[in-house]
């Protein structure tokens, strides 16, 4: 994803046209590999346009009564608003933890050539969900 060849230049603020729109997904996940192994599902199955992980991080949080402290690796995951219940669906069936964070944002505006890009990489899975 280097350079603007396969991504395009800055382009206008825009979501597309067809009434698509984008989500930024969040989940975090106990380990690298565990991070690198659903990115590459997500990426693969085409989900997710990109999924970029971010390590270390420190999540306090509380769980059955106590509060906990982790090390853990954050996914920022792009996606169609319309993948984001399969996204979920597919993080929770492969996540390690009993109650894996899937948190959505919509994307309110983004450059144009950019969201083309999303878009075109997970034009499969979003025909495959009609």
């Amino acid at each position: 994803m280097r350079g603007t060849s396969r991504r395009g230049g800055r382009g206008g603020a825009s979501q597309g046209g067809g009434g698509r729109s984008a989500a930024v997904v969040f989940t975090t996940a106990g380990s690298r590999a565990e991070a690198e192994r659903l990115a590459s599902v997500l990426v693969e199955e085409r989900l997710a346009a990109c999924v970029n992980l971010i390590a270390p991080l420190t999540s306090i949080y509380r769980w059955r009564g106590a509060v906990e402290r982790a090390r853990e690796v954050l996914l920022v995951i792009k996606t169609r608003r319309v993948l984001v219940p399969q996204v979920a669906a597919r993080v929770q069936a492969l996540h390690s933890y009993e109650v894996p964070e899937v948190i959505a944002l919509p994307v309110v505006a983004g450059a144009r050539s950019y969201l083309a890009w999303l878009f075109g990489e997970t034009a499969v899975a979003a025909r495959r969900r009609r």
